[in-house]
């Protein structure tokens, strides 16, 4: 959720600290801060809302410093105000953090008691109180962060500095992601390798439960145990133009746009003149008798569609499970299971949490993520990337259709090694996969009419979303992405469950979004459809112009997108969905790419 970052340079570190933190702004958005130690005195700004607000408050109230901490936040507890935004203070020292500190009335009550006050309603101010107490004391800075650290339960990555000590910071993770990157001379931290980007390429992941005492000359890393440790430093390569928006108005509709181009990276990558080729230690599906599929949000949406997949396509058993449910239901995981996990950051909380509780139990632990240095690829037996680049708009895009061309890569191996798919088969379905980027970019030309439609769809306030078959979960990523971005209630459900509850919201105020390319279970579609407007409901169907031709009459609008096998509607078709939500969120005004109340990498329970 929140972005944290922490810069000893060798010049005035307020202007780089804002721009790691608008790297950082799509993990939060609430309210942001820094804090620097000038000539030995700690100080800080804070302001509530976005970023710019900051930006604007530094130009009236410089801060010197060429040392220094910054904060994006995503509330939890406590609301978006000046006094609950980080960086925290109390006393001589100052603390940004990502994450929920789970004892902290507990610590809080304990230092009340001692005579000490709190200003702020969060949790990570008392960490702050209490590492003055340790300093008080009389313990060291770094004793005392030490001290504090045993002491906090729950999930957190932190980052501290102290007055008077202009040439250090501690920083620590434990559940939350954090990054060390080493410049000439100079030394920063930062909830990602993003935030780093314009100022280094030489990243040192920590492992969970480490912590670092940092110089500008000198990382000491220990772990959980307190052993000084070592930790590989990676050369990381990002291409900063995929984190601008490349003359597009919003990130979002420059990922969009780059779907055609990701995908094609994808297929490339993964599809070698050998065939479908993983990393090793690869994959035997034969070994497999049963997948249990866990994410959260989009990525669970995903998994859906790949549950039809794997089952159609190779006879293998899928539960598709919601992240921040499944661990809790505590389900047994049978003998030849494989665990797989999707993320889009790799550091989901929810996610990761279920990926711990599989260890052991499941025979192979696969995850699909953006991120190979995340959490969740480093805690996978078989890490597989999407290679979908940086994915900045809070609403996913070409990770879901990066996502699930790898489930679909995945669901022809599995057919292949099962005996279930013959290679002629496996062919055409994988020729197909390969023209897929060309229809992508035919689908993207639609963008004008569906602008249009977008513009009466947000006079509306409830919207349904209809599919079948592998095309109802992507009713739900619909309706999930206009509900995201527009703020304008909608949900999505399978077709044939109309008439049980949900036909009895359908009137002319309620559009229906019906997706219906034409398969095999079209014609049911249809007769779903023609109850909607049997009852004076406006039905807007997406489909190709085979189902135009056959369907259109009597529907509100019409939206044709280019022919494709059944098997790989779901993302072509995911394209429509994200522009209905996109247009129809600029013509109600809406903030698009940070949209209220919601973070990009949701690293809390």
């Amino acid at each position: 959720m929140c972005g944290i970052v922490g810069i000893l340079g060798t010049h005035e570190v307020a202007p780089s600290l804002v721009e790691a933190l608008r790297r950082l702004e799509y993990r939060g958005y609430d309210s942001a801060g820094i804090a620097t130690v000038n000539d030995g005195r700690l100080d800080r700004r804070r302001a509530v809302g976005k970023l710019v607000n900051l930006s604007d408050l530094l130009v009236h109230e410089p801060l010197a410093g060429k040392s220094g901490i910054g904060h994006t936040r995503w509330a939890t507890h406590g609301a978006p105000t000046v006094v609950n935004a980080h960086p925290h203070r109390a006393g001589p020292v100052a603390v940004v953090h990502n994450g929920i500190i789970e004892n902290f009335r507990e610590l809080r009550a304990e230092l009340t008691a001692a005579g000490q006050s709190c200003e702020s309603e969060t949790d990570t101010e008392t960490v702050a109180m209490l590492t003055r107490a340790y300093l008080e004391d009389g313990l060291s800075p770094r004793e005392a962060a030490a001290k504090v650290l045993s002491r906090l339960e729950g999930a957190f990555a932190l980052c501290f500095l102290f007055d008077g000590e202009e040439d250090l910071l501690i920083a620590a993770r434990r559940g939350s992601p954090l990054a060390i990157g080493h410049g000439e001379g100079e030394v920063y931290v930062g909830s990602d390798a993003i935030a780093l980007a314009p100022m280094t390429n030489r990243i040192t992941y920590l492992d969970e439960g480490d912590w670092a005492v940092l110089t500008r000359s000198t990382v000491e890393i220990r772990d959980a145990a307190g052993e000084q440790v070592s930790r590989p430093m990676k050369t990381v390569q990002i291409d900063t133009s995929r984190i601008e928006k490349g003359g597009h108005r919003h990130f979002m509709a420059k990922e969009i746009a780059e779907q055609p181009v990701v995908l094609a990276d994808a297929i490339a990558h993964y599809l070698q003149d050998s065939g479908i080729t993983l990393p090793e230690p690869g994959l035997d599906f034969t070994q497999i008798d049963r997948i249990t599929m866990v994410a959260c949000g989009t990525a669970f949406y995903a998994c859906h569609v790949a549950k039809y997949w794997f089952e159609q396509i190779a006879r293998l058993p899928v539960e598709a499970d919601i992240a921040s449910e499944f661990r809790y239901r505590e389900p047994p995981i049978p003998a030849r299971s494989m665990a797989l996990f999707v993320s889009q950051s790799g550091e989901t909380a929810d996610t990761l949490a279920a990926l711990r509780y599989t260890e052991g139990k499941a025979d192979r632990i696969v995850s699909v993520v953006n991120v190979l240095e995340s959490s969740i690829a480093r805690g996978s037996d078989l890490p597989l990337p999407i290679l979908a680049g940086a994915e900045i708009g809070v609403a996913s895009t070409k990770a879901f259709t990066c996502q699930l061309t790898v489930l679909f890569l995945l669901a022809i191996k599995a057919g292949l090694d099962r005996g279930t798919l013959t290679e002629a088969e496996a062919e055409a379905h994988l020729a197909t996969l390969r023209n897929l980027p060309g229809l992508m970019n035919h689908a993207l030309q639609t963008a004008p009419e569906i602008e249009r439609v977008a513009k009466e769809l947000a006079e509306a306030r409830d919207i349904l979303f209809l599919g079948r078959g592998a095309m109802y979960p992507l009713a739900m990523e619909g309706a999930l992405k206009l509900k995201e971005i527009s703020y304008i209630h909608a949900e999505g459900y399978a077709s044939g469950e109309l008439k049980h509850g949900p036909i009895a919201l359908v009137d002319k105020t309620v559009p229906v979004v019906v997706l219906a390319p034409s398969d095999a279970l079209f014609d049911k579609t249809v007769s779903n459809m023609q109850e909607v407007m049997a009852r004076g409901g406006k039905v807007l169907l997406v489909t190709d112009a085979e189902g135009a031709h056959a369907a259109r009459e009597g529907t509100w609008r019409t939206l044709v997108m280019p022919g494709v096998p059944p098997i790989l509607a779901p993302i072509l078709y995911a394209l429509p969905a994200q522009l209905l939500a996109y247009h129809t969120a600029i013509a109600k005004g809406t903030d698009v790419d940070q949209p209220r109340n919601l973070a990009k990498s949701v690293t809390v329970e």
